[in-house]
């Protein structure tokens, strides 16, 4: 898949602009500051239905305007795609496909990229939430409905929590009639994602494993792994140095539902107590591991910074070979200044036979030569020349 043309309108801080791009790499270059993030963070979003950089939609409308638009056109082979989408401070965004309306979270479908930006060393070093944040992003994209069953496992979690908070307000005593409900809502919703994520992490491993072999050397093995809640993982844990469950790493739906159960009954009285829910795929977490030892505990900053670039490698790789849409859009936002040389040479060379290689710079010479070829470069919010 490549990306021949990009226009945003109220956009962070463009109010206008269009972007032609090339196969191959494209490289944009600026102060920092100017605008070149927002770039591939426009195309990044038509693919995972959200920022890397921010929670929520309002803060990628310019300031003074409800909405922003999004605008591109897309190369599948021989086919030409108009993908648009049109983003709201407030109420629904909207999406078009060929000047058709379509539904935003079909969007997927049609765009794949795989983001890396400084922020990213944070999945080896940071919370669970950004890991779990990294799987089901990937999720949506190699399986574009799971969209609605992470939005509904999201609304019905929310749910819950404020039932099991108004029971806690009032004294313990709250009405909870309707908790058996909810729970029956959480497990359907929950027993897929857990699956979805265990499934998605089986067949990660071997694109981590050679990934990190070729950006850090032949004298480490990288390895992927889960921690699970409903499984026995206890929920107050924040222990960087805990294991994978490696024992569950195939599991089928009904096996999960009926472990998710038993920890929502077993935790019923906590779960009242705190008024939060202590159990499922919110509570879980993706183990890296580095010849055998949990990464968060144990890696170095160059094996953390090495480690977080195989975990998109690594997901570049497997869109690569079971999306529809063919090779991703590969975008290294600002990444080669946090590179050494030897680091900075092993990457050009992963990412060389993808399509289309979208990279940020501050200064044009930290990138490689190779990856030089199309240049834009960008000045408060304006492409200024090429």
């Amino acid at each position: 898949m490549i990306v021949s043309h990009l226009q945003l309108t109220d956009f962070r801080n463009y109010a206008e602009a269009e972007v032609q791009l090339h196969p191959g790499p494209n490289l944009l270059v600026g102060r920092n500051g100017q605008g070149k993030t927002n770039l591939v963070e426009a195309i990044g979003y038509l693919a995972t239905l959200g920022s890397h950089r921010v929670s929520t939609d309002a803060a990628l409308v310019r300031s003074g305007r409800e909405s922003a638009i999004v605008r591109t056109r897309l190369q599948h082979g021989d086919r030409s795609l108009l993908v648009e989408l049109q983003i709201n401070k407030a109420g629904a965004n909207r999406a078009q496909v060929n000047r058709a309306p379509a539904k935003t979270r079909d969007l997927p479908r049609h765009v794949a990229t795989v983001l890396f930006a400084p922020e990213d060393l944070a999945l080896v070093r940071g919370e669970p939430s950004g890991r779990r944040r990294m799987l089901d992003q990937l999720l949506i994209q190699l399986t574009p409905r799971l969209a609605g069953v992470v939005g509904d496992y999201e609304r019905v979690l929310r749910q819950r929590n404020t039932l099991l908070k108004t029971a806690r307000a009032a004294a313990r005593g709250g009405d909870l009639s309707t908790l058996d409900v909810w729970d029956e809502r959480l497990v359907a919703f929950g027993s897929e994602l857990i699956v979805a994520r265990l499934e998605l992490v089986e067949r990660l491993r071997p694109f981590v494993a050679d990934a990190y072999r070729a950006i850090a050397g032949d004298e480490h093995q990288a390895d992927l792994g889960m921690r699970m809640s409903v499984f026995g993982a206890s929920p107050d844990e924040d222990d960087p140095t805990s294991a994978a469950d490696s024992e569950h790493r195939r599991v089928t739906i009904e096996v999960a539902a009926e472990a998710f159960r038993e920890s929502l009954t077993r935790l019923r009285r906590q779960e009242i107590d705190r008024g939060v829910t202590l159990a499922g795929p919110h509570r879980d977490d993706l183990v890296l591991e580095l010849n055998g030892l949990p990464a968060r505990g144990y890696a170095s900053h160059g094996e953390s910074w090495s480690f977080a670039l195989s975990l998109k490698l690594a997901a570049a790789g497997i869109l690569r070979v079971e999306s529809p849409t063919g090779d991703p859009v590969v975008i290294l936002d600002d990444v080669f200044a946090e590179l050494d040389e030897t680091r900075r040479s092993r990457l050009a060379s992963a990412i060389g036979d993808f399509e289309q290689v979208i990279i940020t710079a501050a200064v044009e010479g930290d990138v490689p030569v190779d990856l030089a070829q199309n240049v834009l470069r960008i000045r408060a919010g304006e492409v200024v020349d090429e």
